[in-house]
């Protein structure tokens, strides 16, 4: 069936859209069963011992009540883009809290309400306590998305809000309270609607640098009428405007200058975005190979960046060349959320990217030297995703196998989508597909569990092992409501290792440091990231899932000062702390591991 459609982007597009038959879902029971008096907030559940484990909704069990505001109609743009995340480990305490940005609607900020962002500590016992007011980050701005760096190379991670109206750098004070540093160090110029942020070291002098993307040049004194010309009409359906027939805003990169400042060198450095186009989400990453982070920045309804890093403090765009500029038929995409991960177990990153609806969430295969082959129709994921919007997206390893799975969440744009008749919602599930090990993806997203299949209004992704136990928990933020934790129950008991890097030529969160992990035939690699999903931040420590095996042959770390490690013979189950230069310097098993009944 093809579908002559109007996105959102007011662009024409015919969409063949396949329909076939899925497989009944396996039914699995989760009895409720009595709390132990040790873990009195986590309620049990019996485990299964199926192909993969299903995901559960821990979210009640947390403690965690946070809930992100919205407007039920949406009429502008800006109140459709918020609801990053990020885990930080803020206190150095081994285990990852949350952090979610929120943002007030256009009546709110006209009115001068503000929104309440929030941190929450991890209890290392299954919940989670609001700390927001004693660590001062709950009012950063009208926020949209957050990143993890260590600006000043104190040891410490510092966060970066953007905002509807520039950023908001907290400085990390080591005692639980974050301090506002924006102006001191340099950042406070920086007006624009920003969206997502990434800290990298581009010139390898041991500081992060600081990328920032901007979206539209939205002004509340000049408010678009809703539903007032062709493009913002959806189906002819009368919607929000944007970002198609507003005027987009250059990016901007700051260079960091190693005495807790910037210096705005964007245009130098050959990042300014001189078209102006729609920047949602920045990722550092070293795409090549070649030992300098390169940059990928995914643009709105318009052909995405793929940053060079030339080695000289310039970078050269090579999207086209790359193949990552426009899909396989040559078409602009709406480039939301960006993961990066090696699901082929090449040594390269390749780029998944999720899209508006009546598009599909496409997968670029990395075949080296900065060439990408667009595989998201052979690889299996594109077939599902048309009919959703998609935002925040991971590689993660649900199983622990050692492949990297691929998830992302979903959530419409316009509320007023259901009158369009064509069979699209507002609140849509999320999607999750499972690595078959031979450059395809099996969709088991009915498969495993309810909770996923959970209509929301979805935004942000983070993953990380919140609890320490080898699990790899999935937050997401939803823009309507609260939250959603979700977290592998049962399936098959395999092995795994996380490791934590710190550097000390390099800078000192070890952003961009590769990693080789090989146990028998087993060989997987993954960076050290900040920035990337959607407007979201990851746990910075890198887990690897290895099967069966029962031991790590070696661990490579390639270090961004050009630095090598090289460990052997470590045991699997643990959490390694690894320093530049005098390898492992903390080892601690798994914590015991939670059990948790899914939310009913």
């Amino acid at each position: 069936m093809t579908l002559i459609c109007r996105s959102k982007h007011g662009s024409f597009s015919a969409v063949v859209i396949f329909l076939a038959l899925l497989l009944a879902p396996r039914l699995y029971i989760f009895p409720q069963q009595t709390q132990s008096a040790s873990h009195q907030s986590a309620a049990t559940s019996v485990a299964t011992h199926a192909e993969f484990p299903q995901l559960i909704d821990i979210t009640a069990a947390t403690g965690i009540h946070f809930n992100h505001l919205s407007t039920p109609e949406a009429r502008y743009v800006v109140e459709s883009m918020s609801g990053g995340v990020a885990l930080i480990d803020y206190d150095g305490d081994g285990y990852p809290d949350i952090y979610f940005t929120n943002a007030q609607s256009v009546e709110m900020a006209l009115a001068g309400k503000k929104a309440k962002s929030a941190l929450y500590h991890n209890n290392h016992d299954g919940t989670f306590t609001d700390v927001t007011d004693k660590s001062g980050v709950g009012y950063p701005c009208w926020a949209m998305g957050v990143a993890v760096g260590d600006y000043n190379n104190d040891g410490l991670p510092d966060l970066l809000v953007t905002c509807f109206g520039g950023v908001v750098l907290y400085r990390n004070n080591g005692d639980g309270t974050f301090t506002d540093v924006t102006k001191q160090a340099g950042l406070g110029n920086d007006t624009a609607w920003a969206t997502g942020a990434a800290f990298g070291d581009y010139d390898g002098d041991g500081f992060a640098d600081l990328f920032v993307a901007h979206y539209v040049d939205f002004h509340l004194d000049d408010l678009p009428t809703f539903g007032s010309r062709l493009t913002c009409k959806y189906h002819n359906v009368p919607v929000q405007c944007g970002p198609r027939g507003l005027k987009g805003f250059r990016d901007n990169l700051y260079h960091n200058n190693g005495d807790g400042t910037f210096s705005e060198v964007s245009k130098q450095a050959g990042v300014d975005d001189p078209q102006g186009f729609f920047g949602l989400t920045a990722v550092w990453s070293d795409l090549n190979g070649d030992g300098r982070p390169d940059l990928f920045v995914a643009n709105d309804g318009e052909p995405n960046y793929l940053y060079r890093n030339d080695g000289n403090g310039h970078f050269t765009n090579v999207a086209y060349q790359a193949g990552v500029a426009v899909n396989q038929d040559g078409a602009e995409q709406a480039n939301m959320g960006v993961a990066l991960g090696d699901y082929l177990h090449t040594g390269r990153f390749s780029i998944g990217i999720t899209h508006f609806s009546e598009e599909y969430a496409a997968l670029y295969r990395n075949d080296g030297d900065l060439n990408f082959t667009d595989v998201s129709y052979a690889s299996g994921i594109a077939q599902s995703t048309t009919p959703h919007v998609g935002w925040g997206d991971a590689f993660f390893d649900l199983d622990n196998d050692g492949w990297p799975d691929f998830f992302m969440v979903n959530g419409h744009v316009y509320p007023q989508v259901g009158a369009a008749g064509i069979g699209t919602k507002y609140r849509e599930p999320k999607l999750l597909f499972l690595n078959q090990r031979n450059g395809t993806f099996k969709n088991i997203s009915q498969e495993a569990g309810a909770a996923i299949q959970i209509p929301q209004v979805s935004r942000g992704l983070a993953v990380g092992d919140l609890f320490n136990d080898g699990h790899i928990e999935l937050v997401v933020e939803n823009l309507e409501g609260e939250p959603m934790i979700l977290r592998p129950d049962g399936g098959p008991q395999n092995h795994w290792v996380s490791l934590a890097l710190q550097g000390t030529k390099s800078n000192r969160l070890a952003l961009n440091a590769r990693v080789r992990v090989t146990a028998g035939e087993l060989v997987e690699e993954d960076e050290v990231r900040s920035g990337g999903s959607y407007l979201s931040q990851n746990d910075l420590r890198l887990h690897f899932g290895l099967g069966k095996h029962e031991s790590i042959d070696r661990v490579e770390i390639f270090w961004p000062s050009g630095a090598k490690d090289v460990l052997t013979q470590l045991p699997v189950n643990r959490f390694y702390t690894v320093q530049e230069g005098h390898g492992v310097v903390n080892s601690q098993p798994a914590a015991r591991p939670l059990s948790f009944a899914p939310h009913p």
